[in-house]
């Protein structure tokens, strides 16, 4: 792989796991993703990872007009890279999930490289009370749910969004979505260098264990060579030490209230900027340097944000 210089720290600030319920502090409304993005990036995230939520009731929607309301304010204070969302929330079609990106036409969106059951029915267990209707029947759909993403899907967002100069966040559960990405690769209908982010423990892929890590990253180079950059996210209270043995091993980081709601055992994090300062003082006391969102566009050749639609 390309071993990183300086580590791209990316920030998920809202994604469409976590619901309401679970934290005061996940971000709902156009104004609070705005504040949590922009106090993210000033925290040293070179990338904000979005993801829109209906204002009322914290709902994952992909409506382009939810996202007009807070992506243009987040540019205009923020220089980070902008990564929309295509897998959107749980359930959604794949229209639906294109939806915000082919209206933003983005630096990077994320793109999902393969089909897998996806349960996260265990994180509303202990929520006595649900704020939402919709929050329990989400979470609890779960056990007999496939997030879809067919070859066909897959090649359909690829064609869509890279005509507009789009680049790729690779989302990989598995060692198989590895070998997804070198077919698509293959064929020439994306080309590096690739972005891609492992991701590791959510239940139906990959699980959080350090020797994952390492054969994710043996197939990777066999697959890619130096044609990649890896990142990293751990999901829940793997999330700090996964993202630290990425950058030990020469990879890049993703963090945010998406992948987990603490800051540390028992602790909540109260914004996502907390996240992101306790990465990069991680990092830093081992000695790496953090990028910037500029260190990134050069590392990862994303068309720069003039050239966005919002």
């Amino acid at each position: 792989m390309k071993r990183s210089q300086k580590v791209i720290i990316t920030c998920a600030v809202t994604g469409s796991i976590h619901t309401p319920s679970m934290s005061p502090h996940l971000p709902i409304t156009p104004d609070e993703i705005v504040t949590h993005a922009v106090d993210a990036a000033e925290a040293g995230a070179a990338v904000i990872h979005l993801h829109a939520r209906d204002p009322e009731t914290g709902k994952p929607t992909q409506s382009p007009k939810v996202f007009e309301q807070f992506l243009p304010r987040i540019k205009q204070q923020s220089n980070a890279i902008l990564n929309i969302t295509t897998g959107g929330g749980l359930g959604m079609s794949l229209d639906e999930r294109l939806s915000a990106a082919k209206w933003a036409k983005p630096e990077i969106a994320s793109m999902n490289m393969g089909s897998m059951n996806f349960n996260i029915s265990a994180a509303g267990t202990k929520i006595e009370s649900f704020k939402h209707e919709w929050e329990k029947p989400y979470l609890e759909g779960t056990k007999d749910f496939i997030a879809s993403n067919t070859f066909a899907q897959i090649e359909r967002g690829m064609r869509e969004l890279g005509e507009h100069g789009t680049r790729f966040e690779f989302e990989c559960y598995d060692v198989s979505h590895l070998y997804n990405l070198a077919h698509f690769a293959d064929r020439g209908i994306v080309k590096p260098p690739f972005f891609v982010q492992c991701i590791f423990g959510i239940l139906g892929g990959i699980g959080p264990d350090p020797d994952n890590l390492m054969h994710m990253r043996m197939i990777a180079d066999r697959l890619f060579g130096d044609d990649y950059y890896l990142s990293v996210l751990g999901a829940g209270r793997h999330q700090m030490s996964f993202v630290t043995l990425s950058a030990i091993l020469g990879g890049n980081c993703r963090v945010g209230l998406e992948d987990s709601l603490y800051a540390g055992k028992g602790k909540l994090a109260t914004s996502n900027a907390e996240q992101v300062a306790k990465i990069r003082r991680i990092l830093e006391e081992l000695s790496f340097e953090i990028a910037s969102a500029d260190d990134a566009r050069e590392m990862l050749q994303t068309k720069g944000s003039h050239n966005v639609a919002f």
